[in-house]
């Protein structure tokens, strides 16, 4: 009894431990990385978004990982002289809140749908004064990118696709995803992350993200990579990525619906999302989908090419009627 009575304190000890080194790291990558835009309410969820420039408006969705600083890292710049961009956090990530208040909780695999995501968007795209709105997606957010156009096709112009996961795929996802998107692994392994992953193991993860291209001075620090190893957005990143693989193989029966102009862009040395498993066979699905190949380009086409990204949009924009 003295020993497992020890060995109780010791587990209880060592958890308050993690936890406090988490809490340390997580309020250090908050203050090094606060907020950029406004919120706004909807249902009582707060989204985050950032606004800026003039013109016809543009939603950017990011992936998996990620938060708005992704596509304001450069893109945005880039963009808000001739367009109104809008770039979200989608629910749960970055500072948004998630839709379902379950979804970032421990021992629990609930996860915000992409259709939820798009429709939580949509509305507040709607609330920022975009009604009808060209959206585009990267990668995870090309799934709410497309969930959009069919959850609300009144509601978007046109959709531009950006190396989006948008299509069922064969591969496993990795064990970190299967251990942090499972009810018990969600629990333990994500205070071990947040505590103690190094520095170096984050670079590392941006550096395999951009292969084989390189990643831009400065984006590594500016987009905020610790706020992805917080625990509540690491439960919610994996429990939204291993929940995917049957909403976009739904998905599949109703691409051939969509009535929009859509502008797909993606690089033939993506290994994250790859080209032939997802986009390739998404323009054979959807009418008049205009599919742009890049040579030589990985999975981040918005960073390391974004000219040809720009290229895409201003079509979504002139098939559209809006330049």
């Amino acid at each position: 009894m003295k020993l497992a009575a020890l060995v109780a304190i010791m587990a209880v000890a060592g958890c308050a431990l993690v936890d406090h080194r988490a809490d340390r790291r997580e309020a250090e990558a908050v203050q090094a990385h606060p907020p950029l835009g406004q919120f706004v309410e909807v249902e009582g969820k707060r989204v985050h978004a950032l606004v800026s420039g003039t013109g016809p408006d543009l939603v950017l969705i990011h992936g998996a990982s990620g938060n708005l600083r992704d596509m304001a890292f450069d893109l945005v710049d880039r963009l808000d002289d001739r367009y109104r961009v809008i770039a979200f956090d989608r629910p749960g990530l970055g500072y948004s809140d998630p839709i379902d208040p379950a979804a970032d909780d421990a021992f629990t695999t609930r996860a915000d749908s992409v259709a939820a995501q798009a429709r939580l968007l949509q509305a507040a795209a709607a609330q920022l004064g975009a009604d009808k709105p060209i959206v585009l997606g990267h990668s995870f957010g090309g799934a709410v990118a497309m969930a959009w156009a069919l959850e609300r096709p009144e509601d978007i112009a046109a959709v531009v696709d950006v190396s989006g996961a948008t299509m069922p795929w064969e591969t496993g996802l990795g064990a970190l995803y299967d251990i942090n998107g499972s009810a018990l692994g969600g629990a333990v392994v994500p205070p071990l992350i947040a505590a103690f992953a190094p520095e170096a193991m984050v670079e590392e993860t941006v550096e395999r993200v951009f292969a084989p291209n390189p990643v831009p001075e400065g984006y590594a620090e500016f987009v905020g990579a610790s706020l992805a190893v917080r625990r509540d957005s690491l439960r919610v990143n994996a429990r939204q990525v291993t929940g995917l693989l049957p909403q976009v193989t739904g998905m599949r029966e109703r691409y051939a619906s969509i009535d929009l102009p859509v502008e797909i862009v993606h690089g033939v040395a993506d290994t994250i999302v790859p080209l032939e498993v997802h986009s390739a066979r998404l323009a054979e699905l959807i009418p008049g989908a205009n599919l742009r190949v890049l040579e030589n380009v990985g999975h981040m086409p918005h960073h390391t090419t974004p000219l040809e990204v720009i290229a895409a949009i201003d079509r979504a924009a002139a098939r559209a009627g809006l330049h």
